[in-house]
């Protein structure tokens, strides 16, 4: 029987640039959560002890099922150049999922642990949406515009991710635009960087030996980092079920941001599975899905609440040459780092004005993708789709904290923000079917924003019926009258035809 295997190694060297490249994209997520977390007043018992070796379990269980998965590809095909597909979690997910999730239920309980728990649950529930949407993904697809999908992503990316980034890289501007520069020359001008080192790491090494000799950077952080340093147990827990009664509770109306950024994450994983087809590894897209999703739950169990899925980095590892090895020796260091503490004390070190640059990169390419990957006469959709999330900026940040302000510049501005990702969704189909004169569709998603509203899931602080009666006024009106044009283009196809027959005969 072995005799009829090929031998796929468990390591070669090609694994080794392969592996930096994914261990820096998720160890800048790593720390992007570890500082933002810290800032909104979360205890570090709970950032380093729960959350960090939670997230670090989603990630060794879909390393390790991709390499297997690269395996039995390999011997199935008989041949030895297969990749292992890249996984972590979702940075625009994270992003969701800290500012959208994570904030909102902080400020509704007062409580960082119950806040936790909630987003455990929102966790857990996203992964098990994944799973389900295994099975239907293609036809979301099919029914819901990329441009919509995307240009409600980049409106998240243009002002969580590249603007907020932006900002926090420019409290240290000396650090900041040198870091910036880095990843602009090594990344969008693809530079090679001295030693070949990865653009973003030498950017992370470079920046934070600057922002301590240049004073920016206090050293009493190193202290800390290493005072990080210890042992975590990666233990599994049940304060997810704790967070399921606030979750379908009083916090009911995180679904309305939960649902669709898991549809866009399974969509996502599609695409980059299929993209991987074209290089030549053609992995089962509903397995992967179904992967991604297990995986969020598994280290919802744990602690971590973040979604995880396959990156289109994969691509670049393809090229790298790469088998499975990078995978699993990406599994085993982050079993390590989560669990001594490494990543803690790497979060306390690393300033954020170092990483911050990275993540603005990670935007303005999320941003432009929204566009590239669309076709120009659907730029409007996406650009529309991208205002919501505006809206909801600008609610999250300063609504709280002055909300005469906000009201002042417009009363629009927080029922726009609220649902911003369905209302995105919506307002960017609406706009794709209006320009391919497809009217019965674009009235199918305008009746589908008056049903959303008027539950509370769009344009509404709470889930209930009635919620946003004029809004839900406004869209079904909108879906008449699309209907209507739809009636009249059928009329006239109708019409057309008869004449045709006339002249025929």
């Amino acid at each position: 029987m072995s005799a009829t295997n090929v031998h796929y190694p468990w390591f070669k060297r090609e694994d080794i640039d392969a592996f930096f490249a994914l261990f820096q994209n998720n160890l800048a997520n790593f720390v992007i959560i570890t500082v933002t977390m810290l800032s909104m007043g979360f205890p570090a018992s709970l950032v380093f002890g729960k959350v960090i070796p939670g997230a670090a379990v989603a990630v060794i269980f879909g390393n390790l099922y991709y390499a297997y998965m690269a395996n039995r590809l390999a011997q199935k095909e008989k041949r030895t150049n297969v990749t292992a597909l890249s996984y972590g979690i979702s940075t625009p997910v994270m992003f969701i999922f800290l500012f959208g999730v994570l904030v909102p239920a902080n400020a509704f309980t007062g409580d960082p642990q119950l806040a936790w728990k909630i987003a455990l649950a929102a966790a857990f529930i996203s992964g098990l949406i994944e799973v389900m949407a295994s099975f239907t993904g293609k036809w979301v697809q099919r029914n819901i515009p990329r441009a919509a999908m995307l240009g409600a992503l980049a409106g998240v990316a243009l002002t969580f991710i590249a603007g907020e980034m932006l900002f926090t890289s420019f409290e240290m501007p000396v650090v900041g635009l040198f870091v910036l520069a880095v990843i602009l020359l090594g990344i969008v001008g693809k530079v090679a960087l001295p030693f070949k080192i990865p653009a973003s790491l030498f950017a992370m090494i470079i920046g934070t030996g600057l922002a301590f000799s240049l004073g920016y950077a206090d050293t009493g952080a190193i202290q800390e980092g290493f005072s990080h340093l210890g042992f975590y147990p990666i233990l599994p827990s049940l304060d997810v079920f704790e967070g399921f009664q606030y979750l379908f509770g009083a916090m009911i109306a995180l679904l309305a941001v939960i649902l669709p950024i898991t549809i866009y994450n399974a969509v996502e994983t599609m695409n980059n599975v299929e993209a991987m087809k074209a290089e030549g590894d053609d992995y089962d897209v509903r397995e992967c899905q179904a992967v991604d999703g297990i995986g969020t739950m598994v280290g919802s169990l744990f602690g971590g609440m973040f979604p995880t899925t396959v990156y289109i980095a994969t691509i670049g590892s393809k090229k790298m040459g790469a088998g499975r090895g990078y995978s699993i020796l990406n599994a085993g260091v982050f079993a390590l780092a989560a669990s001594f503490g490494i990543i803690a004390a790497l979060s306390a070190i690393i300033p954020v004005a170092v990483v911050a640059p990275i993540l603005v990169f990670v935007g303005i390419s999320m941003v432009s993708s929204a566009f590239s990957k669309n076709k120009e006469k659907y730029y409007p959709a996406v650009a529309i789709a991208m205002l919501p999330y505006f809206a909801n900026y600008l609610m999250t940040r300063f609504n709280n904290p002055a909300p005469e302000a906000i009201a002042d510049l417009s009363p629009g501005i927080v029922p726009l923000g609220e649902g911003a990702m369905f209302t995105a969704i919506i307002l960017g189909a609406m706009t794709v079917f209006i320009i391919d004169h497809q009217f019965h569709r674009a009235a199918v998603f305008s009746f589908a924003g008056a049903f959303l509203s008027f539950i509370g899931l769009m344009h509404a602080p709470n889930l209930q019926i009635a919620a946003a009666v004029d809004f839900a006024v406004g869209y079904t009106i909108v879906g008449f009258f699309l209907g209507g044009y739809y009636l009249k283009d059928v009329r006239s196809k109708h019409e057309q035809k008869q004449l045709k027959n006339t002249n025929a005969a």
